[in-house]
Protein backbone atom coordinates (compact mmCIF):
# COMPACT_ATOMS: atom_id res chain seq x y z
CA UNK A 1 0.00 0.00 0.00
CA UNK A 2 0.69 3.41 -0.70
CA UNK A 3 1.50 3.94 3.38
CA UNK A 4 5.49 4.89 3.80
CA UNK A 5 4.94 8.38 4.82
CA UNK A 6 1.72 9.08 6.60
CA UNK A 7 1.68 6.37 9.25
CA UNK A 8 0.86 8.52 12.64
CA UNK A 9 -0.51 11.54 10.89
CA UNK A 10 -3.21 9.69 9.53
CA UNK A 11 -3.81 7.58 12.40
CA UNK A 12 -4.74 10.48 14.48
CA UNK A 13 -6.62 12.23 11.43
CA UNK A 14 -8.78 9.03 11.30
CA UNK A 15 -9.12 8.66 15.40
CA UNK A 16 -10.16 12.49 15.24
CA UNK A 17 -12.75 11.74 11.87
CA UNK A 18 -14.26 8.02 13.38
CA UNK A 19 -15.00 10.12 16.61
CA UNK A 20 -16.96 12.93 15.14
CA UNK A 21 -18.60 10.58 12.77
CA UNK A 22 -18.07 12.24 9.69
CA UNK A 23 -20.21 9.59 7.41
CA UNK A 24 -23.62 9.21 9.16
CA UNK A 25 -24.54 5.89 9.45
CA UNK A 26 -27.59 4.61 7.65
CA UNK A 27 -29.51 1.14 6.38
CA UNK A 28 -31.53 -1.30 7.13
CA UNK A 29 -31.24 -3.19 10.92
CA UNK A 30 -31.67 -6.75 11.07
CA UNK A 31 -32.09 -8.87 13.61
CA UNK A 32 -31.77 -12.71 14.48
CA UNK A 33 -33.76 -15.72 13.76
CA UNK A 34 -35.24 -15.95 17.14
CA UNK A 35 -36.49 -12.75 17.28
CA UNK A 36 -38.13 -13.55 13.59
CA UNK A 37 -40.04 -16.06 15.11
CA UNK A 38 -37.49 -19.16 16.05
CA UNK A 39 -38.76 -21.10 13.28
CA UNK A 40 -36.17 -23.88 12.37
CA UNK A 41 -34.16 -23.71 8.84
CA UNK A 42 -36.15 -25.41 5.78
CA UNK A 43 -34.01 -28.17 4.82
CA UNK A 44 -32.34 -28.94 1.33
CA UNK A 45 -35.09 -30.54 -0.88
CA UNK A 46 -38.10 -28.61 0.64
CA UNK A 47 -40.66 -27.68 -1.80
CA UNK A 48 -40.49 -24.26 -3.14
CA UNK A 49 -43.54 -21.80 -2.69
CA UNK A 50 -42.98 -20.34 -6.13
CA UNK A 51 -41.28 -23.64 -7.70
CA UNK A 52 -41.79 -21.59 -11.41
CA UNK A 53 -39.69 -18.47 -10.66
CA UNK A 54 -36.33 -18.17 -11.58
CA UNK A 55 -33.39 -17.08 -9.17
CA UNK A 56 -31.66 -13.88 -10.35
CA UNK A 57 -29.18 -14.35 -12.20
CA UNK A 58 -25.78 -12.07 -12.62
CA UNK A 59 -25.50 -8.91 -13.19
CA UNK A 60 -23.61 -5.26 -12.81
CA UNK A 61 -25.56 -4.76 -9.85
CA UNK A 62 -23.48 -7.07 -8.18
CA UNK A 63 -20.40 -5.33 -6.84
CA UNK A 64 -17.75 -6.22 -4.25
CA UNK A 65 -17.44 -2.90 -2.34
CA UNK A 66 -14.59 -2.72 0.23
CA UNK A 67 -12.30 -0.39 2.47
CA UNK A 68 -8.75 -1.78 3.65
CA UNK A 69 -8.40 -0.95 7.12
CA UNK A 70 -4.69 -1.06 7.99
CA UNK A 71 -3.34 -1.68 11.34
CA UNK A 72 0.48 -0.93 10.58
CA UNK A 73 1.48 1.97 12.44
CA UNK A 74 -2.54 2.41 13.62
CA UNK A 75 -3.18 3.80 10.16
CA UNK A 76 -7.01 3.24 10.32
CA UNK A 77 -7.29 1.07 13.40
CA UNK A 78 -6.49 0.83 16.55
CA UNK A 79 -5.05 3.68 16.52
CA UNK A 80 -4.09 5.45 19.94
CA UNK A 81 -7.26 3.31 21.56
CA UNK A 82 -5.11 1.85 24.19
CA UNK A 83 -8.05 -0.41 26.21
CA UNK A 84 -10.05 -3.29 24.81
CA UNK A 85 -12.80 -1.27 25.00
CA UNK A 86 -12.02 1.52 23.24
CA UNK A 87 -10.63 -0.77 20.18
CA UNK A 88 -13.86 -2.37 20.29
CA UNK A 89 -15.70 1.26 19.97
CA UNK A 90 -13.29 2.49 17.09
CA UNK A 91 -12.91 -0.92 15.11
CA UNK A 92 -17.08 -1.13 15.53
CA UNK A 93 -17.10 2.49 14.45
CA UNK A 94 -15.60 1.84 11.08
CA UNK A 95 -17.90 -1.02 10.39
CA UNK A 96 -20.62 1.35 10.58
CA UNK A 97 -18.34 3.48 8.37
CA UNK A 98 -18.80 0.84 6.00
CA UNK A 99 -21.90 -0.15 5.94
CA UNK A 100 -23.58 4.00 5.67
CA UNK A 101 -21.71 3.37 1.95
CA UNK A 102 -23.65 0.62 1.48
CA UNK A 103 -20.16 -1.66 1.08
CA UNK A 104 -19.84 -5.34 1.39
CA UNK A 105 -16.87 -6.10 2.56
CA UNK A 106 -13.64 -5.19 4.53
CA UNK A 107 -9.96 -5.93 4.07
CA UNK A 108 -8.46 -6.25 7.44
CA UNK A 109 -4.39 -6.26 8.32
CA UNK A 110 -3.88 -9.20 10.81
CA UNK A 111 -0.15 -9.58 10.43
CA UNK A 112 1.59 -6.25 9.37
CA UNK A 113 4.81 -6.96 10.75
CA UNK A 114 5.77 -11.14 11.44
CA UNK A 115 3.55 -10.64 14.13
CA UNK A 116 -0.39 -11.57 14.69
CA UNK A 117 -3.59 -9.85 15.60
CA UNK A 118 -4.54 -13.19 17.07
CA UNK A 119 -3.20 -15.15 19.35
CA UNK A 120 -0.32 -17.14 17.09
CA UNK A 121 1.83 -20.14 17.88
CA UNK A 122 4.64 -18.78 15.75
CA UNK A 123 4.80 -15.15 16.01
CA UNK A 124 4.14 -12.82 18.84
CA UNK A 125 1.29 -10.60 19.42
CA UNK A 126 1.44 -7.36 17.51
CA UNK A 127 2.84 -4.21 18.78
CA UNK A 128 0.06 -2.31 16.78
CA UNK A 129 -2.79 -3.26 19.44
CA UNK A 130 -0.62 -2.68 22.91
CA UNK A 131 2.48 -0.97 21.85
CA UNK A 132 4.52 -3.77 22.69
CA UNK A 133 4.96 -6.32 20.93
CA UNK A 134 4.38 -9.69 22.42
CA UNK A 135 2.27 -8.37 25.10
CA UNK A 136 -1.35 -9.87 25.27
CA UNK A 137 -4.03 -7.73 24.83
CA UNK A 138 -6.92 -9.63 26.56
CA UNK A 139 -9.07 -10.48 23.96
CA UNK A 140 -9.04 -12.83 21.25
CA UNK A 141 -8.39 -9.67 18.66
CA UNK A 142 -9.39 -11.77 15.15
CA UNK A 143 -12.51 -13.53 16.78
CA UNK A 144 -13.82 -9.96 17.72
CA UNK A 145 -13.20 -8.15 14.34
CA UNK A 146 -14.34 -11.46 12.43
CA UNK A 147 -17.59 -11.41 14.80
CA UNK A 148 -18.72 -8.12 14.17
CA UNK A 149 -17.65 -7.95 10.86
CA UNK A 150 -20.05 -10.55 9.77
CA UNK A 151 -22.71 -9.17 12.05
CA UNK A 152 -23.07 -6.38 9.79
CA UNK A 153 -22.98 -9.30 6.69
CA UNK A 154 -19.55 -7.62 5.73
CA UNK A 155 -17.00 -10.28 4.19
CA UNK A 156 -13.76 -10.89 5.84
CA UNK A 157 -10.34 -11.09 3.94
CA UNK A 158 -7.49 -11.42 6.43
CA UNK A 159 -4.73 -9.34 5.15
CA UNK A 160 -1.31 -10.71 5.87
CA UNK A 161 2.24 -9.38 4.69
CA UNK A 162 4.61 -12.15 3.71
CA UNK A 163 7.99 -10.66 4.43
CA UNK A 164 7.84 -7.49 6.36
CA UNK A 165 9.75 -7.79 9.90
CA UNK A 166 10.04 -4.19 11.19
CA UNK A 167 9.58 -0.79 10.33
CA UNK A 168 13.07 -0.06 12.27
CA UNK A 169 16.36 -1.51 11.98
CA UNK A 170 17.35 -3.46 14.93
CA UNK A 171 16.46 -6.79 15.38
CA UNK A 172 17.05 -6.67 18.73
CA UNK A 173 13.94 -4.46 19.60
CA UNK A 174 11.87 -6.99 18.54
CA UNK A 175 9.98 -9.53 21.10
CA UNK A 176 12.08 -12.57 22.08
CA UNK A 177 8.86 -14.43 20.63
CA UNK A 178 9.11 -13.35 16.93
CA UNK A 179 10.80 -15.65 14.64
CA UNK A 180 13.22 -12.78 13.62
CA UNK A 181 14.87 -12.56 16.60
CA UNK A 182 15.25 -16.59 17.15
CA UNK A 183 16.78 -16.64 13.56
CA UNK A 184 18.29 -13.37 12.75
CA UNK A 185 19.61 -14.94 9.57
CA UNK A 186 16.66 -14.99 7.98
CA UNK A 187 16.21 -11.25 7.95
CA UNK A 188 17.99 -8.44 6.06
CA UNK A 189 17.81 -4.89 6.76
CA UNK A 190 17.29 -2.52 4.25
CA UNK A 191 16.75 0.72 3.88
CA UNK A 192 15.33 1.82 7.17
CA UNK A 193 13.52 -1.47 8.18
CA UNK A 194 13.81 -5.30 8.48
CA UNK A 195 12.41 -7.95 6.19
CA UNK A 196 12.54 -11.43 5.70
CA UNK A 197 14.82 -12.91 2.76
CA UNK A 198 12.30 -14.31 0.07
CA UNK A 199 15.07 -16.71 -1.38
CA UNK A 200 14.94 -18.84 2.32
CA UNK A 201 12.59 -21.71 2.39
CA UNK A 202 12.10 -21.57 5.69
CA UNK A 203 10.95 -17.95 5.32
CA UNK A 204 8.15 -19.60 3.00
CA UNK A 205 7.29 -22.11 5.26
CA UNK A 206 7.04 -19.09 8.82
CA UNK A 207 4.55 -17.85 5.98
CA UNK A 208 2.38 -20.45 4.86
CA UNK A 209 2.44 -21.66 8.83
CA UNK A 210 0.91 -17.70 9.58
CA UNK A 211 -1.12 -17.99 7.23
CA UNK A 212 -2.60 -21.76 7.30
CA UNK A 213 -3.36 -21.18 10.76
CA UNK A 214 -5.71 -18.53 10.49
CA UNK A 215 -7.28 -20.66 7.59
CA UNK A 216 -7.72 -23.56 9.94
CA UNK A 217 -8.63 -21.65 13.46
CA UNK A 218 -10.92 -18.98 11.99
CA UNK A 219 -14.19 -17.97 9.63
CA UNK A 220 -12.26 -15.91 7.19
CA UNK A 221 -14.03 -15.24 3.86
CA UNK A 222 -10.04 -14.40 2.58
CA UNK A 223 -6.42 -14.44 1.95
CA UNK A 224 -5.31 -11.31 1.21
CA UNK A 225 -2.09 -9.85 0.15
CA UNK A 226 -0.93 -6.15 -0.55
CA UNK A 227 1.71 -5.05 -2.85
CA UNK A 228 4.79 -5.62 -0.34
CA UNK A 229 7.17 -8.93 -1.71
CA UNK A 230 10.71 -7.97 -2.32
CA UNK A 231 11.12 -4.63 -1.07
CA UNK A 232 10.27 -1.63 -3.34
CA UNK A 233 14.15 -0.50 -4.49
CA UNK A 234 15.44 2.26 -1.89
CA UNK A 235 19.46 2.59 -2.13
CA UNK A 236 21.15 -0.12 -3.37
CA UNK A 237 20.31 -3.48 -3.90
CA UNK A 238 18.35 -5.83 -1.79
CA UNK A 239 21.45 -7.94 0.15
CA UNK A 240 20.37 -11.87 -0.95
CA UNK A 241 23.87 -12.62 -1.90
CA UNK A 242 23.84 -15.55 0.67
CA UNK A 243 20.83 -16.81 -0.02
CA UNK A 244 21.11 -16.86 -3.71
CA UNK A 245 24.72 -18.62 -3.79
CA UNK A 246 22.82 -21.06 -2.09
CA UNK A 247 19.07 -21.83 -3.75
CA UNK A 248 19.79 -19.80 -7.14
CA UNK A 249 20.85 -22.68 -9.58
CA UNK A 250 22.73 -20.86 -11.98
CA UNK A 251 19.15 -18.68 -12.61
CA UNK A 252 19.46 -14.53 -13.25
CA UNK A 253 18.87 -13.10 -10.15
CA UNK A 254 15.64 -11.17 -11.13
CA UNK A 255 13.97 -14.50 -12.66
CA UNK A 256 15.10 -16.46 -9.06
CA UNK A 257 13.69 -13.58 -7.11
CA UNK A 258 10.40 -13.88 -9.12
CA UNK A 259 10.63 -17.60 -8.84
CA UNK A 260 11.14 -17.81 -5.26
CA UNK A 261 7.37 -15.47 -5.09
CA UNK A 262 5.85 -17.61 -7.48
CA UNK A 263 6.52 -20.79 -5.57
CA UNK A 264 4.78 -18.82 -2.34
CA UNK A 265 1.61 -17.78 -3.86
CA UNK A 266 1.24 -21.17 -5.59
CA UNK A 267 1.81 -23.16 -2.68
CA UNK A 268 -0.30 -20.95 -0.73
CA UNK A 269 -3.43 -20.91 -3.17
CA UNK A 270 -3.60 -24.78 -3.05
CA UNK A 271 -2.98 -25.23 0.30
CA UNK A 272 -5.73 -22.90 0.75
CA UNK A 273 -8.31 -24.19 -1.05
CA UNK A 274 -7.35 -28.10 0.33
CA UNK A 275 -8.18 -26.77 3.66
CA UNK A 276 -11.64 -24.90 3.02
CA UNK A 277 -12.68 -24.43 -0.93
CA UNK A 278 -15.06 -21.81 -0.04
CA UNK A 279 -12.26 -19.52 1.04
CA UNK A 280 -10.47 -17.00 -1.37
CA UNK A 281 -7.00 -15.98 -2.17
CA UNK A 282 -6.34 -12.61 -3.48
CA UNK A 283 -3.49 -10.41 -4.47
CA UNK A 284 -3.78 -6.23 -4.55
CA UNK A 285 -0.68 -5.52 -6.27
CA UNK A 286 0.94 -2.43 -7.24
CA UNK A 287 -1.07 -0.86 -10.58
CA UNK A 288 1.74 -1.75 -13.50
CA UNK A 289 3.04 -4.89 -14.09
CA UNK A 290 5.26 -3.93 -16.93
CA UNK A 291 5.23 -0.81 -19.16
CA UNK A 292 5.03 -1.32 -23.19
CA UNK A 293 8.82 -0.21 -23.70
CA UNK A 294 9.69 -2.91 -21.35
CA UNK A 295 7.23 -5.53 -22.58
CA UNK A 296 4.99 -5.90 -25.30
CA UNK A 297 2.26 -7.43 -23.37
CA UNK A 298 2.72 -4.42 -20.81
CA UNK A 299 0.43 -1.28 -20.37
CA UNK A 300 1.05 2.34 -21.77
CA UNK A 301 2.56 3.41 -18.74
CA UNK A 302 5.35 4.89 -17.96
CA UNK A 303 5.92 4.16 -14.07
CA UNK A 304 7.38 1.11 -11.75
CA UNK A 305 6.76 -2.20 -12.58
CA UNK A 306 6.09 -4.55 -10.04
CA UNK A 307 7.13 -7.57 -12.00
CA UNK A 308 10.98 -5.81 -12.24
CA UNK A 309 11.34 -3.91 -8.99
CA UNK A 310 9.65 -6.43 -6.68
CA UNK A 311 9.23 -9.34 -8.38
CA UNK A 312 5.88 -9.87 -8.55
CA UNK A 313 5.00 -11.37 -11.78
CA UNK A 314 1.18 -10.53 -11.39
CA UNK A 315 0.24 -11.28 -14.88
CA UNK A 316 1.32 -14.75 -14.55
CA UNK A 317 -0.70 -15.95 -11.71
CA UNK A 318 -3.57 -14.51 -13.61
CA UNK A 319 -2.63 -16.35 -16.44
CA UNK A 320 -2.09 -20.03 -14.09
CA UNK A 321 -5.32 -19.42 -12.16
CA UNK A 322 -3.42 -19.08 -8.36
CA UNK A 323 -5.38 -16.64 -7.46
CA UNK A 324 -9.26 -16.11 -7.17
CA UNK A 325 -9.29 -12.43 -7.32
CA UNK A 326 -7.18 -9.32 -8.16
CA UNK A 327 -7.51 -5.93 -6.67
CA UNK A 328 -4.52 -3.73 -8.53
CA UNK A 329 -3.89 -0.58 -6.71
CA UNK A 330 -5.02 2.24 -9.63
CA UNK A 331 -3.78 5.31 -7.81
CA UNK A 332 -3.72 7.56 -10.42
CA UNK A 333 -6.29 9.83 -12.23
CA UNK A 334 -8.06 9.93 -15.22
CA UNK A 335 -5.46 11.20 -17.58
CA UNK A 336 -2.15 11.05 -15.66
CA UNK A 337 0.23 11.12 -18.49
CA UNK A 338 2.56 9.00 -15.96
CA UNK A 339 0.00 6.14 -15.50
CA UNK A 340 -3.36 7.08 -16.76
CA UNK A 341 -6.44 5.44 -14.55
CA UNK A 342 -8.51 4.62 -17.93
CA UNK A 343 -5.71 3.49 -19.84
CA UNK A 344 -4.54 0.63 -16.70
CA UNK A 345 -8.67 -0.43 -16.28
CA UNK A 346 -9.17 -1.35 -19.61
CA UNK A 347 -5.37 -3.33 -19.65
CA UNK A 348 -5.99 -4.93 -16.21
CA UNK A 349 -9.97 -5.97 -17.52
CA UNK A 350 -8.08 -7.68 -20.35
CA UNK A 351 -5.67 -9.63 -18.24
CA UNK A 352 -8.44 -11.10 -16.39
CA UNK A 353 -11.13 -11.95 -19.71
CA UNK A 354 -11.32 -15.28 -20.19
CA UNK A 355 -10.04 -16.33 -16.71
CA UNK A 356 -11.74 -17.08 -13.39
CA UNK A 357 -9.97 -14.50 -11.44
CA UNK A 358 -12.10 -11.71 -10.48
CA UNK A 359 -10.94 -8.35 -11.11
CA UNK A 360 -11.74 -5.26 -8.37
CA UNK A 361 -9.82 -2.19 -8.36
CA UNK A 362 -8.47 -0.55 -5.48
CA UNK A 363 -9.26 3.12 -4.91
CA UNK A 364 -6.51 5.77 -3.85
CA UNK A 365 -8.86 7.32 -1.14
CA UNK A 366 -6.13 8.60 0.54
CA UNK A 367 -5.23 10.63 -2.87
CA UNK A 368 -8.61 13.34 -2.36
CA UNK A 369 -7.67 16.65 -2.30
CA UNK A 370 -3.39 15.44 -1.83
CA UNK A 371 -2.83 17.85 -4.44
CA UNK A 372 -3.33 19.78 -7.74
CA UNK A 373 -4.36 16.32 -9.83
CA UNK A 374 -6.73 14.90 -6.74
CA UNK A 375 -8.29 18.27 -6.17
CA UNK A 376 -11.39 17.45 -7.47
CA UNK A 377 -13.85 14.89 -5.15
CA UNK A 378 -15.44 13.71 -8.22
CA UNK A 379 -12.15 12.27 -9.33
CA UNK A 380 -13.19 8.68 -8.01
CA UNK A 381 -16.55 8.94 -8.95
CA UNK A 382 -15.54 9.14 -12.62
CA UNK A 383 -13.15 6.34 -12.12
CA UNK A 384 -16.69 4.13 -11.13
CA UNK A 385 -18.49 5.71 -13.87
CA UNK A 386 -15.51 4.31 -16.09
CA UNK A 387 -15.57 1.01 -14.80
CA UNK A 388 -18.58 0.51 -16.06
CA UNK A 389 -17.73 0.15 -19.26
CA UNK A 390 -15.84 -2.98 -18.45
CA UNK A 391 -18.16 -6.08 -17.80
CA UNK A 392 -14.94 -7.79 -16.29
CA UNK A 393 -14.60 -5.41 -13.43
CA UNK A 394 -16.62 -6.06 -10.28
CA UNK A 395 -16.20 -3.69 -8.03
CA UNK A 396 -14.03 -1.28 -5.77
CA UNK A 397 -11.90 -1.27 -2.51
CA UNK A 398 -10.64 1.97 -0.73
CA UNK A 399 -7.33 3.11 0.60
CA UNK A 400 -8.17 3.26 3.48
CA UNK A 401 -11.05 3.09 5.99
CA UNK A 402 -9.97 6.56 7.35
CA UNK A 403 -10.18 8.57 4.44
CA UNK A 404 -13.84 6.87 3.83
CA UNK A 405 -14.89 7.84 7.74
CA UNK A 406 -13.13 11.46 7.13
CA UNK A 407 -14.86 12.04 3.98
CA UNK A 408 -12.65 14.56 2.53
CA UNK A 409 -14.61 17.68 0.51
CA UNK A 410 -17.72 15.07 0.48
CA UNK A 411 -15.63 12.57 -1.84
CA UNK A 412 -17.26 9.46 -0.16
CA UNK A 413 -20.94 11.06 0.17
CA UNK A 414 -20.08 12.13 -3.19
CA UNK A 415 -19.63 8.18 -3.96
CA UNK A 416 -22.67 6.86 -1.96
CA UNK A 417 -25.11 9.29 -3.76
CA UNK A 418 -23.15 8.83 -7.24
CA UNK A 419 -23.14 4.70 -7.03
CA UNK A 420 -24.24 3.40 -4.17
CA UNK A 421 -27.44 4.47 -3.06
CA UNK A 422 -28.82 0.78 -2.64
CA UNK A 423 -26.84 -1.95 -1.31
CA UNK A 424 -25.03 -4.70 -3.20
CA UNK A 425 -25.31 -8.46 -3.49
CA UNK A 426 -21.34 -9.76 -4.06
CA UNK A 427 -20.61 -11.61 -6.94
CA UNK A 428 -21.36 -15.09 -7.65
CA UNK A 429 -17.87 -17.41 -7.27
CA UNK A 430 -17.44 -21.00 -7.52
CA UNK A 431 -15.65 -23.14 -4.74
CA UNK A 432 -12.80 -24.60 -5.75
CA UNK A 433 -12.00 -28.06 -5.73
CA UNK A 434 -15.03 -30.92 -5.62
CA UNK A 435 -17.26 -28.47 -4.31
CA UNK A 436 -18.46 -30.29 -0.70
CA UNK A 437 -17.16 -27.77 1.31
CA UNK A 438 -19.81 -25.56 3.44
CA UNK A 439 -19.94 -23.05 0.38
CA UNK A 440 -20.60 -24.75 -2.85
CA UNK A 441 -22.12 -23.99 -5.80
CA UNK A 442 -25.88 -24.88 -5.20
CA UNK A 443 -27.69 -22.13 -4.07
CA UNK A 444 -29.79 -22.57 -0.94
CA UNK A 445 -33.62 -23.77 -0.94
CA UNK A 446 -36.08 -20.76 -1.31
CA UNK A 447 -37.17 -18.93 1.59
CA UNK A 448 -40.62 -19.79 3.24
CA UNK A 449 -43.26 -18.11 4.90
CA UNK A 450 -42.21 -13.83 4.30
CA UNK A 451 -44.33 -12.38 6.35
CA UNK A 452 -44.77 -7.86 6.65
CA UNK A 453 -46.36 -6.49 9.47
CA UNK A 454 -46.49 -2.49 10.16
CA UNK A 455 -44.08 -1.26 12.53
CA UNK A 456 -42.96 1.13 15.42
CA UNK A 457 -39.99 2.28 12.78
CA UNK A 458 -41.45 1.08 9.54
CA UNK A 459 -41.90 -2.43 8.47
CA UNK A 460 -40.69 -5.69 9.82
CA UNK A 461 -40.09 -8.28 7.04
CA UNK A 462 -39.43 -11.92 8.32
CA UNK A 463 -38.91 -15.48 7.06
CA UNK A 464 -38.12 -18.51 7.89
CA UNK A 465 -34.68 -19.42 7.22
CA UNK A 466 -32.96 -21.50 4.46
CA UNK A 467 -30.22 -24.48 5.11
CA UNK A 468 -27.35 -23.44 3.93
CA UNK A 469 -28.16 -19.82 3.40
CA UNK A 470 -25.39 -17.31 5.13
CA UNK A 471 -27.41 -14.08 4.09
CA UNK A 472 -30.75 -12.76 2.58
CA UNK A 473 -31.60 -10.90 0.04
CA UNK A 474 -34.60 -8.25 0.73
CA UNK A 475 -36.21 -6.72 -2.69
CA UNK A 476 -39.01 -4.03 -2.59
CA UNK A 477 -41.63 -2.98 -4.92
CA UNK A 478 -44.40 0.05 -4.96
CA UNK A 479 -48.05 -1.50 -4.25
CA UNK A 480 -49.11 -4.59 -4.27
CA UNK A 481 -47.04 -7.21 -6.44
CA UNK A 482 -48.02 -10.69 -7.67
CA UNK A 483 -46.98 -13.34 -4.83
CA UNK A 484 -44.65 -15.30 -7.12
CA UNK A 485 -41.98 -13.28 -9.25
CA UNK A 486 -38.70 -12.58 -10.15
CA UNK A 487 -36.71 -10.14 -8.71
CA UNK A 488 -35.47 -6.93 -10.04
CA UNK A 489 -31.74 -6.51 -9.01
CA UNK A 490 -32.80 -2.56 -8.78
CA UNK A 491 -35.50 -3.08 -6.01
CA UNK A 492 -32.89 -4.71 -3.04
CA UNK A 493 -32.98 -2.66 -0.14
CA UNK A 494 -31.12 -5.71 1.85
CA UNK A 495 -28.57 -8.15 2.26
CA UNK A 496 -28.47 -9.03 5.50
CA UNK A 497 -27.58 -12.28 8.02
CA UNK A 498 -30.31 -13.12 10.31
CA UNK A 499 -34.21 -13.61 10.50
CA UNK A 500 -35.63 -10.49 9.73
CA UNK A 501 -35.53 -6.63 8.75
CA UNK A 502 -36.47 -3.37 9.84
CA UNK A 503 -37.60 -1.56 6.73
CA UNK A 504 -37.30 1.91 7.81
CA UNK A 505 -37.42 3.57 4.76
CA UNK A 506 -41.10 2.72 4.06
CA UNK A 507 -43.11 5.79 3.86
CA UNK A 508 -46.48 5.98 5.99
CA UNK A 509 -49.40 5.09 4.51
CA UNK A 510 -47.89 3.41 0.69
CA UNK A 511 -48.10 -0.25 -0.11
CA UNK A 512 -45.44 -2.39 -0.97
CA UNK A 513 -44.27 -6.01 -1.04
CA UNK A 514 -41.11 -7.49 -0.12
CA UNK A 515 -39.29 -10.50 -1.87
CA UNK A 516 -36.72 -12.52 0.29
CA UNK A 517 -33.97 -14.38 -1.75
CA UNK A 518 -31.47 -16.91 0.44
CA UNK A 519 -27.49 -16.79 -0.76
CA UNK A 520 -24.77 -18.97 0.36
CA UNK A 521 -21.73 -18.03 1.57
CA UNK A 522 -20.20 -18.05 -2.04
CA UNK A 523 -22.96 -15.66 -2.90
CA UNK A 524 -24.84 -18.10 -4.60
CA UNK A 525 -28.59 -16.76 -4.96
CA UNK A 526 -31.82 -19.04 -4.56
CA UNK A 527 -34.75 -17.63 -6.29
CA UNK A 528 -37.63 -15.57 -4.35
CA UNK A 529 -39.68 -17.16 -1.75
CA UNK A 530 -43.80 -15.95 -2.22
CA UNK A 531 -43.93 -12.45 -1.63
CA UNK A 532 -45.47 -10.13 1.21
CA UNK A 533 -47.17 -6.91 0.78
CA UNK A 534 -48.24 -4.36 3.67
CA UNK A 535 -49.42 -1.02 3.58
CA UNK A 536 -46.72 0.71 6.07
CA UNK A 537 -47.87 2.26 9.16
CA UNK A 538 -49.13 6.00 9.50
CA UNK A 539 -47.57 8.18 12.07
Amino acid sequence: MATRSRFRAVAAAAAAAVSAGALTACGIPAFGEREAGGRGPLPPGAEAECAKVPAPGDSRHRQVRGMWIATVGGIDWPGDADSAAAQKKRYTRLLDTARSMNMNAVFVQIRPNSDAFYDSPYEPWSQWITGTQGKDPGYDVLAFMLKEAHARNLEFHAWFNPYRVSRQGDVNKLSPKSPARRHPDWVRKYGAGLWYDPGLPQVRDLATKAVMDVVTKYDIDAVHFDDYFYPYPEDGDFPDDAAYKAYGGGMKRADWRRKNVDTLVESLSEKIHDAKPWVRFGISPFGVWRNKTSDPAGSPTRALQSYDDVYADTRKWIKKGWLDYVTPQLYWPIGDPRADYAKLVAWWADQVKGTDVQLTIGQGAYRVGADAAWKDPAELSRHLTLNAKYPQVRGDVYFSASDIAANRRGFAARLRDDHYTRPAVLPAVDEAGSGEGRGGNAAPPPVHGTAAVPADKGVKVTWRPSEGASSYAVYRVDGTGPGCAPVDPERLIADVRGGGIIDPTAEPGRAYTYYVTALNRLHHESAPGRGATVTAPKG
